[in-house]
């Protein structure tokens, strides 16, 4: 988050459970990845509060580089993989599925090159205005095309999905991504993750809309 360590970690128990109970609606393994993100959200949003930490307070100052590269690890590596992986294992539709398959061949390419940039090169994070912009000298030629290729992942494959209410989630992100890059166009890392965090709770929603269907189905 872009504000505190104690807004960090306020989101973090905040997201915990919401994860905790997205996952109580499980009901099929498929369903897990998908109900299990507000979880991946809450470590994220924890790393940066003890980031925070460390770039305010010198007696954690040890923990920067570590928690700099494990909140870039979630921003740029994990979420490009999870979120068309988790829509894929939801759909239903076999034509649907195939344009699933392209969403996470895509995220597996943006996520395989900024791991590659992430280990390469050495991502800075600094403390300005009560926000944390981090510095990241990567290829100039990503930022180009490699942006567009994380949108697809990551915002138009829930678009894609035959899940009612799916849409939901992808037009949030879709909002936040743009309310964050007019207004925090250089923190974006950070203040993007906030304002997408905001998808936990649809995330439960469409859990909760999920199994009233099945439940509907079955009566």
């Amino acid at each position: 988050m872009c504000f505190s360590a104690s807004a960090s970690f306020g989101a973090g128990v905040v997201l915990s459970v919401i994860g905790v109970a997205s996952i109580k609606k499980v009901k099929q393994p498929s369903q897990f990845i998908f109900a299990s993100i507000p979880l991946v959200f809450a470590l994220q949003q924890i790393t940066e509060g003890f980031l925070w930490l460390a770039l305010t307070n010198p007696a954690y100052a040890f923990m920067q580089q570590a928690t700099t590269y494990t909140f870039l690890f979630f921003a740029q590596v994990v979420w490009p993989i999870w979120v068309p992986l988790a829509m894929l294992l939801l759909e239903k539709d076999e034509r649907r599925k195939k344009i699933q398959k392209i969403f996470l061949a895509t995220g597996i390419l943006v996520s395989t090159y900024l791991a590659y940039c992430l280990v390469t090169f050495t991502p800075i994070a600094s403390n300005i205005g009560y926000h944390i912009t981090y510095q990241q000298n990567y290829l100039k030629g990503f930022s180009r095309y490699g942006g567009l290729l994380y949108m697809l992942a990551t915002v138009v494959s829930p678009l894609f999905s035959s899940v009612k209410k799916m849409w939901a989630i992808g037009t949030t992100i879709l909002i936040s991504y743009i309310i964050t890059d007019i207004f925090y166009e250089n923190y974006i890392t950070s203040v993007w993750c906030f304002f997408a965090s905001i998808i936990s709770i649809s995330v439960f929603w469409v859990m909760y809309k999920i199994n009233a269907a099945k439940n509907t189905e079955q009566a």
